[in-house]
């Protein structure tokens, strides 16, 4: 994965190519509600201020292809926060 960011109960990462994409940036930035995501110079930027704010909606993992954003449950053994 290209960019992450870690808190203490979640890991947000973002591959490669959805983090070079400055509309999947956009889209993220837009549709997380506890503001994770920042969109920086056509990149993903990943405040890791927030990430710990994170609310499992999975709103994230519907803004690029399948696999592309993944959010792991750091207390949970490391599980996949799954689309729904």
């Amino acid at each position: 994965m290209a960019s992450a960011g870690s808190g203490m109960f979640i890991r947000v990462e973002v591959d490669e190519p959805t983090a070079s994409d400055a509309e999947a940036a956009q889209k993220l930035a837009q549709v997380c509600p506890v503001d994770i995501f920042a969109a920086s110079d056509g990149r993903v930027e990943i405040v890791e201020a927030n990430v710990d704010e994170c609310i499992l909606c999975g709103l994230c993992l519907d803004v690029g292809p399948t696999g592309s954003v993944r959010v792991v449950k750091l207390y949970d053994n490391d599980a996949l926060l799954a689309k729904s």
